[in-house]
Protein backbone atom coordinates (compact mmCIF):
# COMPACT_ATOMS: atom_id res chain seq x y z
CA UNK A 1 0.00 0.00 0.00
CA UNK A 2 2.21 2.84 0.95
CA UNK A 3 4.43 1.75 -2.34
CA UNK A 4 1.63 2.83 -4.69
CA UNK A 5 0.73 5.81 -2.32
CA UNK A 6 4.70 6.96 -2.84
CA UNK A 7 4.10 6.52 -6.80
CA UNK A 8 1.21 8.74 -7.35
CA UNK A 9 2.47 11.76 -7.56
CA UNK A 10 4.78 10.59 -10.21
CA UNK A 11 2.30 9.06 -12.23
CA UNK A 12 0.06 12.07 -11.96
CA UNK A 13 3.73 14.16 -13.25
CA UNK A 14 3.78 11.62 -16.06
CA UNK A 15 0.21 11.73 -16.84
CA UNK A 16 0.64 15.57 -17.39
CA UNK A 17 3.69 15.65 -19.52
CA UNK A 18 2.13 12.86 -21.86
CA UNK A 19 -0.66 15.62 -22.60
CA UNK A 20 -1.18 17.51 -26.12
CA UNK A 21 -0.33 21.01 -25.96
CA UNK A 22 -2.98 23.14 -25.62
CA UNK A 23 -3.20 27.13 -26.62
CA UNK A 24 -2.71 29.18 -24.11
CA UNK A 25 -4.57 31.82 -22.37
CA UNK A 26 -7.80 30.87 -23.78
CA UNK A 27 -10.19 33.08 -24.66
CA UNK A 28 -12.37 34.08 -21.23
CA UNK A 29 -9.98 32.99 -19.11
CA UNK A 30 -9.95 34.46 -16.01
CA UNK A 31 -6.72 37.67 -15.57
CA UNK A 32 -5.23 37.96 -12.65
CA UNK A 33 -6.06 40.59 -10.36
CA UNK A 34 -2.60 41.46 -9.51
CA UNK A 35 -0.36 41.25 -12.34
CA UNK A 36 3.91 41.07 -11.73
CA UNK A 37 5.53 42.68 -13.34
CA UNK A 38 8.41 40.55 -14.84
CA UNK A 39 12.46 41.84 -13.47
CA UNK A 40 14.26 44.04 -15.74
CA UNK A 41 16.61 43.92 -18.11
CA UNK A 42 17.54 45.93 -20.81
CA UNK A 43 15.90 45.32 -24.63
CA UNK A 44 17.64 44.08 -27.25
CA UNK A 45 19.42 46.19 -28.84
CA UNK A 46 18.05 47.10 -32.94
CA UNK A 47 15.46 44.68 -33.31
CA UNK A 48 13.94 44.02 -36.87
CA UNK A 49 10.57 45.52 -37.58
CA UNK A 50 7.57 43.62 -36.97
CA UNK A 51 7.19 41.36 -39.97
CA UNK A 52 3.83 42.07 -42.29
CA UNK A 53 0.95 40.02 -42.08
CA UNK A 54 0.75 36.88 -43.59
CA UNK A 55 -0.60 36.63 -47.20
CA UNK A 56 0.04 33.12 -48.04
CA UNK A 57 -1.39 29.63 -46.79
CA UNK A 58 -0.54 28.19 -43.73
CA UNK A 59 2.38 25.38 -43.73
CA UNK A 60 1.55 21.51 -43.00
CA UNK A 61 1.55 20.36 -39.53
CA UNK A 62 5.09 19.27 -39.54
CA UNK A 63 6.52 22.38 -41.73
CA UNK A 64 8.40 24.92 -39.83
CA UNK A 65 6.84 28.51 -40.58
CA UNK A 66 8.54 31.33 -42.15
CA UNK A 67 8.13 34.77 -40.69
CA UNK A 68 5.59 36.00 -43.02
CA UNK A 69 3.01 32.80 -42.45
CA UNK A 70 3.27 34.28 -38.84
CA UNK A 71 3.10 37.86 -39.56
CA UNK A 72 5.72 38.57 -36.86
CA UNK A 73 9.09 37.82 -36.54
CA UNK A 74 10.81 35.05 -34.79
CA UNK A 75 12.91 35.15 -31.57
CA UNK A 76 16.69 34.00 -32.76
CA UNK A 77 17.41 31.03 -31.60
CA UNK A 78 14.08 29.68 -30.98
CA UNK A 79 13.80 26.31 -32.37
CA UNK A 80 9.84 24.67 -33.92
CA UNK A 81 8.43 22.39 -31.78
CA UNK A 82 5.22 21.71 -33.75
CA UNK A 83 1.74 23.06 -34.86
CA UNK A 84 -1.67 22.40 -34.09
CA UNK A 85 -5.07 22.83 -35.38
CA UNK A 86 -6.97 25.44 -33.30
CA UNK A 87 -10.25 25.34 -34.72
CA UNK A 88 -11.91 27.32 -37.63
CA UNK A 89 -9.06 27.12 -40.12
CA UNK A 90 -6.53 28.45 -37.90
CA UNK A 91 -3.39 27.01 -36.48
CA UNK A 92 -0.86 27.60 -33.62
CA UNK A 93 2.48 27.46 -33.27
CA UNK A 94 5.48 26.51 -30.31
CA UNK A 95 8.77 27.59 -30.53
CA UNK A 96 10.86 26.29 -27.72
CA UNK A 97 13.86 29.03 -26.40
CA UNK A 98 16.90 28.67 -23.84
CA UNK A 99 15.94 32.52 -23.21
CA UNK A 100 14.06 33.23 -19.98
CA UNK A 101 10.31 34.50 -19.93
CA UNK A 102 11.66 38.15 -18.84
CA UNK A 103 13.80 38.29 -22.47
CA UNK A 104 11.57 36.69 -24.64
CA UNK A 105 8.32 39.43 -23.23
CA UNK A 106 10.88 42.23 -23.50
CA UNK A 107 12.34 41.38 -26.69
CA UNK A 108 8.28 41.43 -27.96
CA UNK A 109 7.89 44.22 -26.12
CA UNK A 110 10.36 46.17 -28.30
CA UNK A 111 9.40 44.07 -31.54
CA UNK A 112 5.68 44.68 -31.66
CA UNK A 113 6.01 48.55 -29.97
CA UNK A 114 3.48 47.50 -27.34
CA UNK A 115 3.33 46.42 -23.43
CA UNK A 116 1.17 43.90 -24.21
CA UNK A 117 -0.79 42.11 -21.03
CA UNK A 118 0.33 39.59 -18.12
CA UNK A 119 -2.65 37.03 -18.21
CA UNK A 120 -1.11 34.35 -14.99
CA UNK A 121 1.73 35.38 -12.68
CA UNK A 122 2.06 31.51 -11.85
CA UNK A 123 3.22 29.80 -13.81
CA UNK A 124 4.25 33.58 -16.17
CA UNK A 125 1.76 33.95 -19.04
CA UNK A 126 2.34 37.25 -21.26
CA UNK A 127 0.21 37.63 -24.42
CA UNK A 128 1.11 40.47 -26.81
CA UNK A 129 -2.39 40.74 -29.93
CA UNK A 130 -0.87 40.91 -33.36
CA UNK A 131 -4.46 41.60 -34.94
CA UNK A 132 -8.21 42.04 -34.49
CA UNK A 133 -9.97 38.54 -32.83
CA UNK A 134 -13.14 37.90 -34.84
CA UNK A 135 -15.37 35.16 -32.80
CA UNK A 136 -17.59 33.87 -35.95
CA UNK A 137 -14.32 33.20 -37.75
CA UNK A 138 -11.68 32.79 -35.36
CA UNK A 139 -10.75 30.13 -32.71
CA UNK A 140 -8.48 32.12 -30.78
CA UNK A 141 -7.30 35.81 -31.12
CA UNK A 142 -4.01 36.43 -33.24
CA UNK A 143 -1.43 36.54 -30.55
CA UNK A 144 2.31 35.60 -29.94
CA UNK A 145 1.50 34.49 -26.08
CA UNK A 146 4.55 33.46 -23.95
CA UNK A 147 5.04 30.98 -21.41
CA UNK A 148 7.30 30.08 -18.67
CA UNK A 149 7.41 26.55 -18.33
CA UNK A 150 10.49 26.19 -15.39
CA UNK A 151 9.97 26.30 -12.25
CA UNK A 152 10.55 24.32 -8.80
CA UNK A 153 7.55 21.70 -10.12
CA UNK A 154 8.83 21.85 -13.76
CA UNK A 155 12.29 21.11 -15.34
CA UNK A 156 10.57 22.81 -18.73
CA UNK A 157 8.49 21.79 -21.64
CA UNK A 158 10.04 18.46 -22.85
CA UNK A 159 11.66 18.99 -26.60
CA UNK A 160 9.55 16.96 -28.67
CA UNK A 161 12.31 15.55 -31.03
CA UNK A 162 13.52 12.39 -29.99
CA UNK A 163 17.06 13.04 -28.23
CA UNK A 164 17.05 16.51 -29.15
CA UNK A 165 18.68 19.19 -27.32
CA UNK A 166 18.30 20.84 -25.31
CA UNK A 167 16.46 18.59 -23.82
CA UNK A 168 13.59 21.02 -22.06
CA UNK A 169 13.26 24.34 -23.27
CA UNK A 170 12.16 27.11 -20.16
CA UNK A 171 10.44 29.17 -22.00
CA UNK A 172 8.21 28.77 -25.10
CA UNK A 173 6.85 31.31 -27.47
CA UNK A 174 3.07 30.91 -29.36
CA UNK A 175 2.10 32.45 -32.17
CA UNK A 176 -1.78 32.68 -33.37
CA UNK A 177 -1.39 34.30 -36.81
CA UNK A 178 -3.71 35.68 -37.96
CA UNK A 179 -5.83 33.69 -40.70
CA UNK A 180 -5.07 34.36 -44.43
CA UNK A 181 -7.50 36.94 -46.25
CA UNK A 182 -10.42 35.14 -47.63
CA UNK A 183 -10.53 32.68 -44.62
Amino acid sequence: MSIIVMMLPSVAVLLMLAQTPQPFPKPGASKPTTPATPSSTAPPQNPRPPVAPPAQTAPGPNDVPSEATLGVQIYPGAEFLGSFDAGKGQRYYLFGTNASFTEIVNYYRVVLKQKGELIFDEPAVHEFDIGKYKEETMAFPPSVTIKEYKSELSEGYPNPKPGGQPGRFPTVIQFVPSPAPGK
